[in-house]
């Protein structure tokens, strides 16, 4: 036998190559870009930059203004939006959208399990709390509780001591008065 045709016969005696499935995570991932100026900022402008995010955008709660950006936030700390994306990056774990949302979502868990507010829709929620559709309040809100507004509410209302009923009333009130025909007046 020849070099050639015992190799055949050992690839085809060997065992099958286990495929492992196609992971488009690591494909398509971008590689992590290391940022110079991040490391560039002098500590005390990190530090001033970051007392001034926790005063306008916490304290002052401007993450409920819908039209509030990085861009405003950076004019009104007086630096611009790549220094205040290194240190929201380095101190919050996160860029600027992640951290406004974190806290309109802290906000709207107190809003919906509060029965002040049980008269409110999911929709008014999302508006006071500072989104600017109900798509993105959905969205951000299933992100960070894993669940719907609605599913919350209607869960912690009922733990909070309201009944199943009223609850479950509460929640989809919005949904009935989106689907109910418009009542016409005949003369």
């Amino acid at each position: 036998m020849s070099n050639s045709e015992t190799t055949e016969q050992e690839e085809m005696t060997q065992k099958p190559v286990k495929k492992i499935p196609y992971n488009l995570g690591d494909v398509m991932s971008k590689p992590r870009k290391v940022a110079e100026y991040r490391s560039q900022v002098r500590h005390d402008l990190v530090d001033r930059i970051y007392d001034g995010i926790m005063r306008i955008i916490i304290f002052e709660k401007k993450y409920r203004d819908p039209d509030y950006s990085a861009k405003q936030l950076a004019k009104d700390l007086d630096t611009n939006t790549r220094y205040l994306s290194a240190v929201v990056n380095s101190r919050f774990g996160s860029n600027y959208t992640n951290l406004v949302n974190e806290y309109r979502i802290k906000d709207a868990l107190y809003i919906l399990s509060d029965v002040r507010y049980k008269d409110r829709t999911i929709e008014e929620v999302g508006n006071m709390v500072g989104f600017a559709n109900r798509q993105s309040f959905y969205t951000a809100f299933y992100r960070f509780t894993g669940e719907a507004p609605a599913a919350y509410r209607n869960r912690s209302l009922y733990r909070n001591g309201a009944n199943a009923k009223s609850a479950a009333k509460i929640c989809t009130r919005s949904k009935k008065e989106r689907t109910k025909a418009p009542q016409w007046k005949s003369e």
